[in-house]
């Protein structure tokens, strides 16, 4: 696990470099340490650039997925374009093994903190592309559940964790008691 940390806080020392993108389009949230970054590399299983051991097809969606860059630099890609929290591998992973052009935010404090939130991304050849892939993949996944309200507030694999193991982690009961002491 040491490794992995080290490989991964390595892999952000050139967010510097390619931050502070002025032909950048992607569109500012306002974010702790918020820097605009377009630049290419290519869809990467991150398990499998940091430990040798790669599935098929990046995992098919198992696996979070980073890219990366011509000069060997690994970037995690934590979200895509949408307000929820989603996110970027279903906008990633039918570009595994390509190179593509990317545009968003690294946002954070600096090294290791700084996270890739992609707005925009585009093949060789091809348009620009709105990130906002994983809402459509989910729908398209559990197209049973209705309801109002953001995917992960209906998501049966998220409900069947907090009936589990309550919104603490810690089980019903100690939820009953954070609410009565602190509400």
């Amino acid at each position: 696990m040491k490794k992995i940390l080290l490989i991964l806080a390595v892999s952000y020392l050139p967010f510097k470099a390619l931050a502070a993108d002025a032909e950048s389009q992607a569109r500012s949230w306002n974010l702790t340490g918020e820097e605009k970054a377009r630049f290419s590399a290519k869809v990467v299983d991150i398990l499998c650039e940091v430990s040798g051991k790669c599935a098929e097809k990046c995992g098919a969606g198992s696996y979070q997925l980073g890219l990366l860059t011509e000069g060997g630099k690994l970037i995690p890609v934590n979200k895509n374009g949408q307000t929820s929290f989603n996110g970027a591998v279903s906008d990633l992973l039918p570009l595994c093994g390509k190179t593509v052009e990317v545009d968003g935010l690294l946002v954070g404090e600096e090294v290791p903190a700084k996270l890739y939130q992609i707005q925009l991304i585009k093949q060789e050849g091809q348009d620009w592309a709105k990130a906002n892939r994983h809402t459509k993949d989910w729908k398209e996944k559990f197209p049973d559940v209705d309801g109002k309200g953001p995917w992960f507030r209906r998501d049966p694999r998220v409900l069947s964790i907090l009936e589990k193991d309550g919104y603490l982690g810690l089980g019903e009961e100690a939820d009953k008691k954070f609410i009565e002491e602190n509400y």
